[in-house]
This record gives C-alpha cells, structure tokens and sequence, in this order.
C-alpha cells in the first residue's frame, strides 16, 4: 500500500470537520473529488476506512488506524516545511564563526547577544580559528564565517571589510616608555613582551612591525586571557601591544599609559571571510552590520 501525506491529510480533515463536505471545503476540493480519493485510497489499502452508514460517515478501525497515523507523522512534516521556509527566507539556518583574532571575543559576545535577539532560531557556535586551519574550513563548509585580518584570494569566497581598528602599545605608568609621545620598533629591544599565544604571523606587533624592522624582544611571555594580560602590565611585568577596543577599559588608568606605534599609529582591518553565496541570507548581513557598529562603539567608548 502506498500512502501520500495528501492521503493522510484527507483522513485528518474527515475525522476533525465532521465528514466529507466540511472537508472538501477545508482541502479546498470538490466534494467529488475526495470522494474519488478517498475510493482510490480504499482500493490500495484493500480495506474499508470508513463507516459509511453512520451520518457523519465515520472512520473504521483500519481508518481509525491511519488517523494515528496523521496524527504522529504531519506534525513532523509541517515543522520540517516550517523550518524549510525558514531557511528560504535567512530566518534560521547556522552560523558557525571561527576567530582567528584572539582578542576578538571581547567584542564578538555583545554581537552575538544582539544578534540572537533577532535571530533566535539561527544556531550559532564559535570555534576558535587558532587551533584549526580556518579557511579551507570554510570552504569545506565545516564553518560558515571566519574572522581574520589577513584577507586572501579565494575562489567563492569574499572577505567583507567590518572595521578598521589600531594596535596600540600598552605599558604601566612607572615603564621608562611610558614618557614617549609614540613607540618605534627599536624601543621593544630588551623588553619583555606580553602576547596571546598565537604565532607571530598572526599578531600585530611582529607583522607589522617588529619582523619587517628585524627587531626582537628580550623575552616573549604567552598569556590566555586580556585581563591577566593587562594585570602583568600594570605590576610592570611586562609591556604588551593589543587592540584600541581592549585598550579601552584603561586608557584614563593611572596605572597604564597606551601610546600609537610609530608617529603616524598603525591601522588595520578586521574582515568577515564568508563563502560568497551566505552574503545574501538576512542573518549573514545583520551579524555584519551589527559587528561594525559594536567595534564602533568600543572603540570610542
């Protein structure tokens, strides 16, 4: 026997609108019509699913049998098309983000926080993009946006400026820098400087100014967390480099002072690297959007 979720459907409307004529009016057939269907289906099951001597025809215990049926299995299938046309119109969907910036989750959460508030029913997860190779997982699909500083050129995948921010040179007020109006390359000769642990291609303070000047550091100190960080600076540990949205918190500190690398200060951008394709879906453009507008309102907090 062959059953068909319209088939299915005629049983339910039979059985909750009181008999076949309500039910035509609610399948939006003729009377007719579900009639034929309902003889066709009987002639598959090779039993009576109706008792047609009661007035309003009733279900059989074969019918009865079926309307179990329904009742489990459309349910499922209007939540399947429910959730299909969801992801048609970019209401759900996932949104798995990996970072290759390690300081990015101080302003990635408050995103996040904001976006779900729009987009409850998007799933949403972070990886960090340091312990794996990023971007040839987000072309496998294994992730769905990658935030970077290092743009590439990739086939089917467009890397979306979010917005430009300046590494900035951070230390305690007692630190002998601390009296320079802006720090060069030289000045971090003999010092011990404080990153997270990443590799230096990926930190700031070596790509864009310490490795191009050949310029090494006394000692380099890995630490996880920014506040652990900042607690090392301030007791004059060490000095550090992190970016102007960090730096925020304790720019009018006594115990700090941040100064611009170079005269003329550094300028980088933080870019969302998403397959070319996502660009259109209405979440992919409201996490973009509402990135730039919370590293703005960082940055000059």
């Amino acid at each position: 026997m062959h059953i068909e979720f319209r088939h299915l459907r005629t049983i339910k409307a039979i059985h909750d609108h009181g008999g076949v004529a309500n039910a035509a009016d609610v399948l939006n057939i003729t009377q007719s019509a579900l009639s034929h269907q309902i003889k066709g289906l009987e002639d598959q099951a090779g039993v009576e699913l109706f008792v047609r001597r009661s007035k309003p025809m009733k279900l059989s215990a074969a019918g009865l049998r079926l309307l179990r049926l329904a009742e489990q299995v459309l349910p499922m299938v209007e939540a399947a098309q429910e959730e299909f046309m969801g992801v048609r119109a970019g209401k759900t969907g996932r949104l798995h983000i990996a970072i290759e910036c390690h300081a990015c989750f101080e302003w990635l959460f408050p995103v996040l926080e904001s976006f779900r508030k729009v987009f409850p029913d998007v799933d949403v997860d972070i990886r960090p993009g340091l312990a794996f190779d990023a971007l040839p997982a987000l072309i496998k699909e294994e992730v769905d946006v990658v935030i970077s500083s290092d743009p590439e050129d990739l086939p089917g995948v467009t890397f979306t400026p979010l917005f430009d921010y300046s590494p900035v040179f951070v230390a305690s007020s007692a630190h002998p820098l601390a009296a320079k109006p802006f720090i060069e390359a030289q000045d971090f000769r003999g010092e011990t400087l404080i990153t997270y642990p990443v590799e230096r291609s990926r930190l700031d303070i070596f790509s864009q100014l310490l490795t191009p000047a050949k310029v090494e550091p006394e000692t380099i100190r890995q630490v996880e967390l920014t506040a652990v960080i900042l607690l090392l600076v301030a007791s004059n540990r060490g000095i550090s480099v992190l970016p102007d949205w960090v730096v925020r918190e304790v720019k009018y500190s006594s115990d700090y002072v941040t100064r611009p690398l170079t005269e003329e200060g550094l300028t980088r951008r933080l870019y969302a690297a998403t397959r070319t394709y996502d660009l259109e879906k209405p979440f992919m453009k409201e996490l973009i959007a509402l990135a730039g507008v919370e590293a703005k309102r960082l940055q000059t907090a």
